[in-house]
């Protein structure tokens, strides 16, 4: 049943597509982070439906009457910077003919990122994303936590299988960069029952997040915390949440929990810490050895024998920035930080010249709350082999969208010469500003 729910939903969408272009941007969002067919049980695991999505959108844009040109940003050079690194570091790569089908993956998710920045340029665009980004994770953010008020927290909480998000700690970390983003749409919804559904899912979310039993999670909800406080609007209304259901939900976890945080006091002793850290060094070696890197495929007891200090230890990077240190070398994991932080400052851009006019308070919110969900990935990411985790990548798209509609703002209350114009709903003709 669910296999033919799901198909029937994304060859109907076809249509439309192929007329509004922006929604096979939503849809592929949804089948590349959701992964929904892969909850059903026959056919449809292994059908290609965003490979179907793809081409949809491909030709929509192609026979259309309007221009979808690729964004003018200094941002999206860095993009296209860091991808061009990737494809020529992999040419000299330790194992050559090992690096395709994790190139042409990673490739893959670029590509269609480039796709979605093309397609999204509208308030009512950027803010389906969001919606999207967070119904795709939220599902099962809200299933876990459910389940872990109904086992008491006795087992662990794990992501859609086959997913970049299959394993607990992946999971754990996606959960918590939703998070923000619900708080931002809980404050864009109007009903008061809505705005109770969001703020309880949000609730459920971090209670999933916390029983993945992941101890990188646990730094990154600190640290996400802190700064959802620090930019919330509403400090007193924040503060009086986090003041309240975080002890609630510490009760609810149970003295496994509590044991398996504690280790990272002990990280010493912990033989998971000690892989990382083993990890880390063979990177940081092989980066030193290889100014390109070695590639996509480096874990293995080869490279190991040769650049880690326990040999016989081989462990994935366990960090976005030893992966991309390891598979890059220096100047791949500059690019990457460079990318993140003009992520960053594209948003405090948004932040400084939005916050001037009561029209764009939206966008002020947003752009903040888009930061906190970076932040916590930042942050949770050190931790985790994720670095071409796509949701990252759209909210990079989602932060150049705001910043050219403000600036698209700025220039039309310019040439008004006086009062505050106002950003239409949909404005989809013409091309991106330079950033």
């Amino acid at each position: 049943m669910r296999d033919v729910l799901i198909t029937l939903v994304v060859f109907g969408s076809l249509p439309f597509v192929f007329k509004q272009p922006w929604l096979g941007a939503m849809m592929w969002i949804w089948i590349s982070v959701m992964s929904p067919h892969t909850q059903g049980w026959g056919f449809a695991r292994d059908f290609p439906f965003g490979y179907l999505i793809a081409i949809t959108i491909v030709l929509a844009i192609v026979f259309s009457k309007r221009r979808y040109p690729v964004p003018r940003s200094p941002l999206m050079a860095v993009f296209f910077a860091f991808v061009a690194w990737m494809c020529f570091a992999s040419l000299f790569a330790i194992h050559p003919d090992q690096v395709g089908p994790q190139l042409f993956k990673v490739l893959k998710i670029m590509g269609m990122t480039v796709v979605v920045a093309m397609l999204v340029r509208s308030r009512r665009h950027i803010e389906w994303m969001i919606w999207t980004i967070v119904i795709s994770i939220g599902y099962y953010g809200v299933k876990g936590g459910i389940f872990t008020l109904r086992s008491g927290g006795q087992y662990r909480v794990w992501g859609p299988s086959g997913t970049f998000i299959d394993g607990n700690n992946e999971m754990a970390l996606a959960l918590i960069v939703i998070i923000p983003l619900m708080y931002y749409l809980s404050s864009r919804i109007q009903q008061r029952w809505g705005k109770r559904a969001m703020l309880a899912c949000l609730a459920l979310c971090a209670l999933a997040s916390m029983a993945s039993y992941s101890r990188g999670a646990v730094v990154a909800m600190v640290a996400m915390l802190l700064f959802l406080w620090l930019k919330s609007h509403n400090k007193g209304v924040m503060g009086m949440l986090i003041v309240c259901l975080v002890p609630v939900a510490m009760l609810l976890m149970p003295e496994q929990w509590y044991a398996r945080v504690d280790t990272i006091n002990t990280y010493q002793t912990d033989e998971s810490a000690q892989g990382r850290l083993n990890a880390w060094a063979m990177a940081y070696n092989l980066a030193n050895d290889r100014p390109m890197g070695g590639g996509f495929a480096i874990y293995d007891s080869e490279v190991f024998a040769r650049y880690a200090p326990i040999p016989d230890d081989v462990h994935a990077a366990h960090s976005i920035y030893f992966q991309v240190l390891g598979e890059h070398g220096w100047v791949g994991l500059g690019l990457y930080l460079l990318m993140g932080m003009m992520t960053w400052r594209s948003g405090a851009w948004t932040v400084r010249h939005a916050q001037r006019d009561p029209e764009l308070a939206w966008a002020v919110n947003m752009a903040r709350m888009i930061q906190v969900s970076l932040l916590g990935f930042a942050v949770g990411g050190a931790f985790l082999s994720l670095a071409y985790f796509d949701v990252p990548y759209y909210l990079m798209v989602a932060m150049m969208a705001l910043q050219h509609l403000v600036r698209r703002t700025e220039r039309e209350r310019r040439k008004a010469g006086a009062g505050l114009v106002t950003v239409p709903e949909d404005h989809t003709a013409g091309s991106h500003e330079p950033a």
